[in-house]
């Protein structure tokens, strides 16, 4: 038997048992599922939302947020609704609207998950009854309905404040129902198999006094590279171990006064780095060990910018390749390493000179090899400061190099300060 006509064989049962529309009760049903709220576990929920005394509910534990954990099963607290907002997901092919925010009360925060629309806004105190469920190893509450939220009269003092502004620096992987002000450091559209097939979308860097950010906008809005937006109801995921802002079809878009997006990023260790999964905007030291095959001149898809091989691209087939350059650095502080990606402008520096420098030095050796030769001629052995974004994946750390300069630290220095923090 399949999963499908399973589900739907325990939804007309509980559809039969609660007299209810069996339609209604597999898509309740398959909306907890689609959480990893286990079966049977679901099948309760949803004779409970019914007033099945064959659910045999359990009654709702009144416990604070800060108490809470993924063992525990059906709560009740009061708290301040922190953040609200709502999100559309997929569930089953079906776009489906949740409601979704943080609760907080003076024990700690929880995030929450609805499946209808609540009547709450943030700085609303609320008394909400809900199922505890484990969501990216941490619990959050699932609320079946409105009729589960009541406005209560309680004196809360909350442990996080309802929302206003965020900074770009306190963001972090599960936020929802986010608000910010920043500066469009970088914007671009980039086409991607999406789950309606081929999908337009903007991706960039958000930044504001406090740091940076990648963003994805699902919507393709125009945002103009330099230009200051106010971004309302977005929602934190994490990609390769870097919080990335997202704004959906309930994300609100307007321009706001400019936001300066200058600051100096933190410096890490590579081992730190690596060990994270991942870093955004931050400076490591190192040596360069080697310049690995593949740096030098390329040659890219004029339409995806992949690197292609005699000339064919594995997208988009036999293409007419247009000439690029690009070094690829393995680093090292002693924590770790890390392969540096660095693009044109800055292989350029590396290189001393230009694209059609370097062509013609290939074109009169006949062996593109030479340029590769002098770029590590320039790089290796010598100890270099690195701004950029660290990501990790199945073939090791990587770093998308923003920026890159010779160190003028004196590594016995570093040595000696590390030693006396010890």
């Amino acid at each position: 038997m399949s999963d499908t006509q399973d589900v739907s064989e325990h939804a007309a049962s509980i559809a039969e048992e609660v007299d209810a529309d069996t339609d209604e009760v597999e898509e309740r049903l398959r909306n907890l599922l689609e959480y990893s709220v286990p079966l049977e576990e679901a099948e309760r929920t949803v004779r409970r939302r019914y007033g099945s005394e064959g659910a045999e509910p359990e009654d709702a534990e009144t416990a604070d947020l800060g108490d809470l954990s993924t063992d525990d099963t059906r709560v009740s607290a009061e708290a301040v609704v922190v953040s609200a907002g709502a999100r559309s997901i997929r569930v089953d092919g079906e776009d489906t609207v949740i409601t979704e925010g943080e609760l907080s009360d003076e024990t700690g925060v929880i995030s929450y998950t609805a499946w209808d629309e609540l009547s709450v806004e943030a700085g609303d105190t609320v008394r909400v009854e809900g199922e505890v469920r484990e969501w990216d190893g941490e619990p959050q509450v699932n609320i079946d309905s409105d009729a589960d939220v009541i406005h209560a009269d309680a004196d809360i003092e909350p442990e996080r404040e309802p929302y206003g502004v965020r900074s770009v620096a306190e963001l972090k992987a599960g936020d929802r129902a986010v608000t910010v002000e920043v500066g469009v450091v970088d914007s671009e559209e980039k086409e991607i198999n999406g789950r309606d097939g081929e999908t337009t979308i903007t991706s960039g860097t958000f930044g504001d006094p406090s740091g940076r950010l990648p963003f994805t906008d699902w919507e393709n809005r125009s945002l103009d590279e330099g230009g200051s937006v106010r971004v309302e109801n977005a929602y934190v995921n994490e990609y390769r171990g870097i919080p990335q802002v997202n704004m959906g079809g309930y994300t609100t878009v307007e321009t706001s006064e400019d936001i300066d997006v200058s600051h100096t990023p933190p410096e890490t260790d590579i081992a730190e780095a690596v060990e994270k999964g991942g870093d955004f905007d931050v400076v490591v030291r190192g040596n360069a060990l080697t310049v690995k095959e593949g740096s030098g001149i390329v040659e890219r898809c004029p339409d995806c910018g992949r690197v292609v091989q005699k000339g064919q691209c594995r997208v988009h087939g036999d293409v007419d390749a247009e000439s690029d350059m690009r070094t690829k650095a393995v680093l090292d502080d002693g924590t770790g390493a890390v392969t540096l990606v660095v693009g044109r402008e800055l292989t350029e520096e590396l290189y001393g000179g230009s694209l059609e420098d370097a062509r013609e030095e290939a074109r009169d050796a006949m062996d593109k090899t030479v340029v590769t030769e002098s770029i590590a001629d320039n790089t290796v052995g010598r100890r270099w400061r690195v701004r950029g974004n660290v990501s990790v994946g199945d073939y090791g750390a990587n770093m998308n190099v923003s920026e890159m300069e010779e160190a003028d630290d004196d590594p016995a220095d570093t040595a000696r300060e590390v030693l006396d923090e010890f």
